[in-house]
This record gives structure tokens, sequence and C-alpha cells, in this order.
């Protein structure tokens, strides 16, 4: 089952329960939030009636069996009983749990509905992932669920995800009005020696590093140039990051905007990450419209769209080609104070560059994220545990080793992801082993040893 779909399932159990929480006096909610994940799960799923292997596997390993009463049920039991079937419907109106938030948020202008649709959404476009390629059904539904959650947050007269908040009502009566534009808060600025050497200290991706570098030179002779007025040749600062999962995407797209920041080339120098759906609607002209209020957001700094690929799977009548056409126009209006970088896999981004013209032109530079070698990946382990003090000995070193070699390095790996996966389960056997130790010893509370140390397979065997 692939950990990026364990995840967001659990962040949104996990989120829903701490709403749910505050609104009921401290009521634990775990269990109706995997019944509202299993059924968002098996919605999509539903969509397209495919119900594969890998989708039914991981339906039953992330939520079947965290019900309560557990349903241990195979795959084959699934598709036998038609389980999931007619599950799509789910999706089209909204659920009790929504529209309690919704309207709770109605009465004293929170944003815990603003909660449910970001990490809903998150669940659905994992859900969507589990197969090597998301089929247009599957994306449609989502559009449409999207929607669905737009049009109940605006039948109540909650700001949508993006939007302001309502004034307060005694501002309202004081005549006051909430500022147009929030502003941007940054770290203090840094020197691009202190940006590179950050850069530099990262595990690994030395072409990516060399590629960072020969963009940071490029810019800063430009700009050096202008200043003595020498022609100048213009740089472009968009990218296409190209990877599996985990292999550091977002924390050198963040560096870089920083390095934009100091150099002058953007005025801000922030990060706003977003995907298909934060910039796709479900009406002609509304994806425009919101991909305009994204591109608008990221002015100023760099806009990283993961899985940008997904904008061009639906089609030549989805909506996400007119976010594409939106997105050219922008990049072109507003070439001086921005950095677009598009990310996900190389093949699919290639197609997705080749669907429109001004892309190609726009998106010239190609950075590659290759797969961390095993002795990489431990290194992360160790500045993963380290920040939390904790560390491996010899023979918890060996072992981390015998898991990561035996780990399948193919399409969708999760490196880094896989590894704090690894650590987040053994830090679990770890308090295990030392339950019954009295008085453990500074050594005992911060050593990993072999027997913490288990596998994805080993961890799913161990369940109930």
């Amino acid at each position: 089952m692939p950990a990026a779909f364990e995840d967001k399932s659990d962040e949104f159990v996990e989120t829903m329960n701490s709403l749910l929480k505050e609104l009921s006096e401290g009521s634990d909610h775990r269990g109706e939030c995997t019944i509202e994940a299993a059924h968002l799960v098996s919605g999509v799923v539903d969509a397209d009636g495919r119900h594969t292997s890998q989708e039914l596997e991981s339906w039953v390993d992330a939520l079947g069996r965290k019900l309560t009463p557990p349903m241990i049920l195979t795959p084959t039991q699934l598709r036998a009983d038609d389980t999931l079937g007619g599950s799509a419907a789910w999706l089209s109106k909204p659920s009790t749990m929504f529209d309690l938030l919704v309207k709770a948020d109605a009465h004293d202008n929170q944003r815990r509905a603003h909660a449910y649709y970001t990490h809903a959404l998150s669940v659905a476009h994992a859900t969507a992932a589990l197969d090597m390629v998301p089929s247009a059904d599957e994306i449609s539904a989502i559009d449409r669920f999207r929607m669905m959650m737009l049009g109940v947050m605006d039948e109540h007269a909650v700001p949508r995800p993006g939007q302001p908040d309502a004034p307060a009502q005694a501002d309202v009566a004081a005549g006051k009005t909430p500022p147009a534009v929030v502003e941007v808060e940054l770290p203090p600025e840094r020197s691009i020696e202190e940006l590179l050497a950050e850069l530099d200290a990262l595990v690994g991706l030395d072409h990516v590093k060399a590629e960072v570098r020969r963009l940071t030179s490029l810019l800063r002779v430009q700009e050096l140039r202008a200043e003595r007025d020498l022609p100048v040749i213009e740089t472009s600062k968009h990218l296409v990051f190209t990877g599996n999962p985990g292999t550091g995407k977002t924390t050198v797209a963040r560096l870089l905007s920083q390095i934009f920041r100091t150099l002058g080339v953007v005025s801000k120098g922030h990060l706003v990450e977003t995907d298909r759906s934060g910039l796709v609607a479900g009406f002609v002209g509304q994806t425009a419209t919101t991909t305009k209020q994204v591109m608008e957001s990221a002015l100023g700094g760099t806009l990283l769209i993961d899985e940008a690929y997904a904008l061009a799977r639906g089609g030549e009548n989805d909506f996400g080609l007119e976010a594409v056409d939106t997105i050219v126009k922008f990049m072109e209006d507003h070439r001086d104070d921005l950095s677009v970088i598009a990310a996900g896999y190389p093949a699919e981004m290639s197609e997705l560059i080749d669907t429109n013209p001004g892309l190609k032109s726009r998106f010239t530079r190609t950075v590659e994220f290759p797969d961390y070698d095993t002795d990489e990946l431990i290194a992360i382990f160790g500045l993963i545990s380290g920040s939390k003090a904790y560390h491996l000995d010899d023979s918890g070193k060996v072992e981390l080793g015998t898991i990561i070699e035996a780990e399948p390095r193919g399409r969708g790996f999760g490196n880094a992801r896989f590894v704090r996966n690894v650590f987040e389960a053994a830090i679990g056997h770890h308090a295990l082993r030392l339950a019954d130790v009295e008085v453990p010893t500074d050594e005992q509370l911060t050593t990993l040893i072999a027997a913490d140390l288990q596998s994805p397979e080993q961890e799913t065997a161990l369940r109930p």
C-alpha cells in the first residue's frame, strides 16, 4: 500500500477528530472519522467502477482494519460482495460531518470546514493515485466533490478557502473592513552563501545542487550586468522538478524562493504550494478565476504545483486545460516577479509540457531528483532520529540497511518518507520494549536497536 495514501487518510482522521473534540467538549470521534474517510475513499474508488486490487488492498489496510468493529476483509471478498458498489453517490452531497462543520463555522467564523475541504481533497487525490494512471472518471468525480463542498460553504456564507475571513460583527458595526491583501510573513533575509550552505547540507542530490548553483550564478551575473548597463540575457525562473515522492523537491523549492528573494529577482520570496484540486473548478470560466487567485497569491514569490501532470489528465473537455491556459498567460504577464515550479513523474511531466506550446517555451529547465541510495537513506534516518534525540546502535544500523535494501525502488518509492515511516514505527516498538523498565536510563530512552526496526511488510503483518 502506498505510504502517501495511508498518511493522508491518517491525517484526515486525526484532524477531523481534533475539530470534533473541540465541538463536543473533548469526546473522542476517531471511529466516526474513520468511517467518514472510508466513505470518501470508497466514493473515489467506485467513480470509475474498476475497483482494482491496489485500491481494495489499500482500503482494507488503511481503513477497513481500523473500523470499529474492524472489517478484516480481503480485496477478493470486497469485490465478491460488491461492498463499494454505488459508493460514488456519497461524493455528490454533503456528509453529516461536513454539514456540521460548515454550520459551526457560520456561527463563530472559524475555519473548520476549510480543514475538512483540504484534507478530504488530499485523501481523494491520494486515492486516485493508487493506480498508476488516475482515470478521467475519478478526476471528474473529485472535481464535482470539490464544487459540492464550495457550494455548501457559499450557501451558509462561509468564506471559501483562499478568501479572507468574514469580518467580525463588532468590526461590521464600526464600519471596518478587513484588509484586501494579507501580508506574507517571511523569515529574515539571508545571504546567498548561507542559503547555498543549507542546500549543500542536504543529503545527496549532487546534480540538483549543481543545477541550483548554476541558475543562481546565472541570475547573479545578469543582475551585475544590468547594474553596469550591459546587455542582459533574460533568464527564466520557471522550472520542472521530476522524481519520486520524498526526494526533496519541496525543500529545494523553498530554498530557491529565498535565493530569488536575496538576489532581488522577486519582490517577496515566499513559497505557495498547490495541486490540481486547488486550481480546477467545476464549471466553464470558473477555473480561470480560481487559478488566477492562486497565481496572484504566489506573485512576488514561487508557486509549486505538485503532481502538475494531473492538469492534463481529464481529456480535451476537462477544465484542467483551462487552468493550464490561465497559468501560461499569468506567467507571461508577470514573468519578472514570479517563479513557477511544476513537479511530478518524468514521463507524465513531459506529456504535460507537450499539451501547450506556451508551457514548452517557458519551462526550459528540468531538474531531475533521483531516488536516494541506501547510504543516503540511512543518513536521512539519522537526521530524522537525531532531531528527536534518538540514535541507532550498531545492530540497528545493520537492520536499517537490510530493510532499505529489501524495499522495491520502482515508481512511487517514498524515499525520505519511507525512512520517516520506518522511524515513526521504530519509536513505537521502542516504547513497547521499555514499557516494563521501571526507571530506564538516558541511553535506553534514546537508543533504537535492531528489534525496534520493522519493514512495512512486517508492520502490516503485526496489525490485528
